[in-house]
């Protein structure tokens, strides 16, 4: 055992040397932008940071670190601040969009009896300093509903809409994507998700009343509690990076949520341990306090478990290879069939680290398949 614990030590202590200077240096820049490295990192190839920072979704956030690099004095090419300049306004244009239809969403969904929820996007872009850069996604509302009552509301309008288990898309809005939930998320053991959709339903009416304001006066809408967000978030990761990935503004995002948790609650390490224990999450967890402490060096003090350096070595190569929900690691290019074959491969490589959850992807993807074909 202990000949094990250090060979896997050296391999970590070896995987982190082979890391490239620029990589290295990127990571550099993204502690500097959210204030947890107070050096100007040493940047010489603008260009392969700005890749790098796009394909981590994190271009907003790396324009604020640019502003305060020129206000520190250091000099930054014009074509690059014009670049990015042009990119933040982008983003903070199109956060404007999706805030107000946020709004809208949840009037409208109001007026048709259901209560919901907003998950994730435009609350999570509360708890950055900058909201207006956090790079938004599409709408997620979850429901109060039964899935046969949404599914009748969507294809009232939408008759032929995509489904899956846990949502069905509501092309509602030409410029926001919108996604129905039935469920915040799922697993795919099947112990653990019925555990995990038990713990959802029981919180449900907090979460559909716990409302916050948006900035510039556009309005409130409900969003999940800290407590709440804390547990479904990571699992929310969990699930993506078995699907085809998770990328660090998805980190980002839990970065800030456990600081602002850890600020606004009473965290009580042992009641998260037993909560995550009991919903299969703990091992994942301890994989992400890895990158929290690796990227974006979290005190030990905002964290809601251990450090698991084996687990969270892996994650942490697979965000840097695959970038926003993997969509850079060549998995999303292939079409349906190829693509099941190598998620099964991609996966059966996690098996010694998450027995429980890799065995079963393959079988959920398939009983999911037969399931929406008999739904459609």
């Amino acid at each position: 055992m202990q000949f094990c614990a250090k060979f896997r030590t050296l391999t970590i202590c070896c995987w982190k040397k082979s890391m490239s200077l620029k990589v290295q240096s990127y990571l550099d820049f993204v502690r500097y932008c959210i204030g947890a490295q107070p050096c100007i990192p040493s940047i010489t190839d603008w260009n392969g940071l700005f890749v790098f920072m796009q394909e981590q979704a994190l271009l907003g956030v790396g324009f604020k670190g640019l502003k305060k690099i020129t206000e520190a004095g250091m000099r930054v090419p014009k074509e690059v601040l014009l670049r990015w300049f042009a990119v933040s306004e982008q983003i903070s244009g199109r956060n404007e969009v999706m805030n107000g239809r946020c709004v809208e969403l949840t009037e409208m969904l109001r007026q048709a009896g259901f209560e919901c929820c907003i998950l994730k996007g435009q609350g999570n872009a509360l708890m950055y300093p900058a909201p207006e850069l956090r790079a938004s996604g599409d709408i997620d509302a979850w429901l109060n509903g039964a899935r046969e009552e949404v599914m009748a509301f969507v294809r009232k309008k939408f008759p032929s809409t995509y489904l899956r288990y846990h949502h069905v898309e509501y092309p509602i809005f030409a410029d926001s994507p919108v996604e129905l939930h039935f469920m915040p998320a799922s697993m795919n053991n099947p112990m653990y998700n019925k555990r995990l959709q038990r713990w959802f339903e029981e919180r449900k009416a907090e979460q559909m009343q716990h409302c916050v304001q948006l900035p510039q006066g556009i309005g409130s809408i409900p969003v999940p509690t800290l407590e709440f967000n804390v547990v479904f978030q990571l699992t929310h990761m969990m699930h993506h990076f078995f699907d085809e990935g998770i990328g660090l503004r998805q980190m980002m995002d839990y970065y800030y949520l456990l600081r602002k948790a850890k600020d606004e609650l009473i965290i009580e390490n042992e009641k998260w341990k037993m909560t995550l224990r009991h919903l299969g999450l703990w091992q994942f967890a301890g994989a992400v306090m890895y990158v929290m402490r690796e990227v974006f060096h979290l005190e030990e003090e905002y964290m809601i478990a251990p450090v698991d350096e084996r687990r969270g070595w892996t994650l942490m190569k697979e965000i840097l290879k695959g970038g926003n929900f993997g969509q850079y690691s060549g998995l999303t290019a292939h079409g349906m069939a190829a693509k099941y074959f190598l998620k099964i491969q991609r996966n059966m490589r996690f098996v010694w680290q998450y027995p429980a959850e890799a065995l079963c992807e393959p079988i959920f993807r398939t009983w999911h398949f037969f399931w929406r074909a008999c739904k459609t």
